[in-house]
Parts: C-alpha cells; sequence; structure tokens
C-alpha cells in the first residue's frame, strides 16, 4: 500500500466543495494522478480516523496557457469527492 500522504494532495476550498460539505457531509480533494478509489478511502480513513461510505473521482484536464505566440497546457489533476458516514464530521481549518 502506498503513502497516505502521497495519495492526498491538498484540499479544494472553492463554494461547490464548501456548499456539498455542508449539505451532503462530502468533502473534495486534490488527489495523485494514479490512485485509485481503494487507494483514496484508505488514505483518507488512516490520515482523518473518520469512516468514508463512497469516492468518486474527476479527471481535469490541464487548461490551455498562452506566453506571448507560444502555448501549452496547465498540469492535469485528479479531483475526489469523498462522502462521509452520517454521524462522521472533518473540518481541515478547524485546527488552524
Amino acid at each position: 500500500m502506498r503513502d497516505p500522504h502521497s495519495v492526498i494532495i491538498r484540499p479544494v476550498f472553492t463554494e461547490k466543495a464548501n456548499y456539498l460539505k455542508e449539505s451532503e457531509n462530502k468533502l473534495i480533494v486534490e488527489v495523485d494522478r494514479n490512485a485509485n478509489k481503494v487507494e483514496i478511502k484508505r488514505a483518507f480513513e488512516e490520515l482523518f480516523k473518520v469512516k468514508v461510505e463512497k469516492v468518486a473521482t474527476v479527471n481535469v484536464r490541464g487548461k490551455m496557457k498562452r506566453w506571448g505566440r507560444s502555448v501549452g497546457r496547465g498540469p492535469a489533476k485528479k479531483k475526489a469527492i469523498v462522502t462521509l458516514q452520517k454521524g462522521e464530521r472533518l473540518d481541515f481549518i478547524e485546527g488552524m
């Protein structure tokens, strides 16, 4: 099994992520592009000591960028939408 810190990269703080956290008990995190749902679930449960009900993943293509005449592409990412079981709660900013 891979190291949980190499699977989960960082949390995503957007309006949609905040809405999902408050209304449906779902958290959005950026994960390693090669991680599968089982690895994400195990890493999340081991790092944060919460029970995960479901994991959905989204592959996000890199955005097109321009630097003068040259065109390039930003890095691609993978996001995971983690649904916690009822009664479980996790707040990333709580400890700060």
